[in-house]
């Protein structure tokens, strides 16, 4: 008989509430971390604050999800936000909300998230924690009959160790902040299996444009924008409104990495899209219009460059300059209506040419998975193996900034740990 009763590769957000589930089932089990520490990621998250869910209702969470967001009913019913909050805040870490719902421990520091779980995992005589183990392959029994699934049994090292379990969960992550430990192993191991495996794409991750860009726009934030991506028809894809920032070779911030999500898949097919920048976006174009006509003929002596600070930030003089194609030392009083056409539509709709999205090393999360066609929705247990479960971001699951991927993570978690314990009862 195995040692364990389930083996849990992976010791991330979803390994280690899986594990602290599995535990307090009364399950015996043996953790797997490749690194010499596990949590590496969910120590970071959040720029280190770890917005771990979201207080939206059910209802409201869904369109912010990816995929097929119905997948997660199931096991949001059992396990969803404020369940996940009770479970942090009994153990010891009080919780705060902030704006847009989102959920952080209060004393700022995703440590502390981290802390409550592995310090429980640790003090747990049930459980084993076994770091530097990288997984080679996963084990399976070939079945008896041609028409029966096979079953998982256990895992191969790659010091060649072999270590027998009933239960296999695979929580090893997908290919975002690879520094951390995720190099998409699970997902290999999935297509050895017989699963289908959507590609693999950044996503929450600045998006890269052809425009040249002035030098000195890097790393410059444009507040109370609207950010508004279509396709070459002009089919509108996405619309975000807040903060966004231009980077070295093309756009960032959280309104973009939002936009992302939406259409980095196409991107990565080689589609080219386009950005466009409301740059006035509380004010409509005719009354930009008036408004630009009054400004003219209240400052009729002022050359344009300088006059351009009337509508402009400073660093973004340079950007209209280059754009606008208007003559630098033309007075304001010269400007024709053609030319002040040009300005209006600078102000509401700077476009750039969208070609890409920058790697894995900036991205927050992974778009695609293994399939959620062959995934048992209720217990997160393969289709095609018996006792082979993938959870977190292993699956094509992605969601929106907020703290809807956390969640996804320990819910999925939650579910697979609970239907193993239901098992072995």
């Amino acid at each position: 008989m195995p040692d364990n009763d389930i083996l849990i590769v992976g010791a991330g957000a979803a390994g280690l509430m899986a594990a602290t589930v599995a535990a307090q089932r009364g399950l015996r089990v043996l953790l797997l971390e490749k690194m010499d520490q596990p949590g590496r990621k969910l120590r970071i998250t959040g720029k280190g604050r770890c917005n771990l869910t979201n207080t939206a209702t059910l209802k409201e969470t869904l369109p912010h999800i990816g995929s097929d967001s119905r997948f997660l009913r199931n096991c949001y019913a059992r396990f969803f936000n404020r369940d996940l909050m009770d479970f942090f805040e009994q153990r010891g870490v009080p919780l705060v909300e902030e704006r847009g719902g989102r959920v952080y421990p209060a004393s700022g520091r995703s440590l502390d998230i981290f802390l409550a779980l592995v310090n429980e995992l640790e003090h747990n005589d049930r459980v084993t924690i076994r770091k530097n183990s990288l997984v080679k392959s996963l084990l399976m029994a070939t079945p008896l009959h041609a028409d029966d699934k096979p079953r998982i049994r256990g895992v191969r090292l790659q010091n060649g160790d072999t270590l027998a379990a009933p239960h296999v969960v695979v929580a090893t992550g997908g290919l975002s902040y690879p520094t951390t430990g995720s190099t998409g192993a699970g997902l290999l191991w999935a297509q050895e299996c017989g699963h289908t495996v959507i590609p693999a794409i950044p996503s929450l991750v600045p998006l890269v444009c052809n425009d040249t860009l002035p030098a000195d726009l890097t790393g410059f934030v444009l507040r109370n924008v609207r950010l508004t991506i279509t396709q070459a028809n002009g089919h509108k894809l996405c619309e975000h409104f807040g903060e966004m920032c231009f980077t070295e070779d093309g756009i960032g911030g959280p309104i973009v990495l939002s936009a992302s999500r939406q259409v980095s898949r196409r991107l990565h097919d080689g589609e080219t899209l386009t950005a466009h920048i409301d740059l006035k976006p509380a004010i409509e174009t005719a009354e930009l219009d008036q408004r630009l006509i009054r400004d003219f003929d209240a400052n009729g002596r002022r050359l344009f460059h300088d006059a351009l600070r009337l509508w402009l930030p400073a660093e973004l003089v340079p950007l209209a300059l280059q754009r606008l194609h208007i003559e630098y030392y033309k007075r304001l009083h010269q400007i024709n209506a053609d030319e002040r056409k040009r300005l209006r539509n600078f102000l509401k709709d700077c476009t750039l040419t969208l070609t890409g999205t920058r790697s894995f090393n900036e991205a927050i999360i992974t778009q695609g998975g293994v399939s959620l066609k062959e995934v048992n929705p209720q217990t997160m247990e393969s289709k095609l193996v018996d006792g082979l479960y993938w959870i977190g971001e292993v699956l094509d699951l992605d969601a929106d900034t907020g703290g809807y991927n956390l969640q996804i993570a320990f819910s999925t978690a939650y579910a697979a740990a609970n239907a193993i314990a239901m098992f072995n009862v």
